[in-house]
């Protein structure tokens, strides 16, 4: 499965640390303006209990693709 956006991307140095709780690239986002930083260390703890792998590959200015994989058993 893969989900695309169009937005302005995760700087690679940011990469290693967004699916981390509370982790939030902007650092400039309080909870009530950009969340608490936790959906996506929720679904990667979805995928991973169910298996799976999840991952994300970014480019600047161009957007980011969220992938994962669970295996079919």
């Amino acid at each position: 499965m893969a989900v695309s956006d169009e937005g302005p991307g995760i700087p690679a140095e940011e990469l290693p640390f967004i699916f981390e709780r509370f982790y939030r690239v902007d650092k400039a986002r309080s909870r009530k303006e950009g969340g608490m930083g936790l959906g996506l260390a929720i679904a990667r703890s979805y995928v991973e209990a169910h298996g799976g792998r999840i991952w994300v590959e970014s480019i600047p200015l161009r957007g980011s693709t969220f992938y994962f994989t669970i295996p079919v058993v």
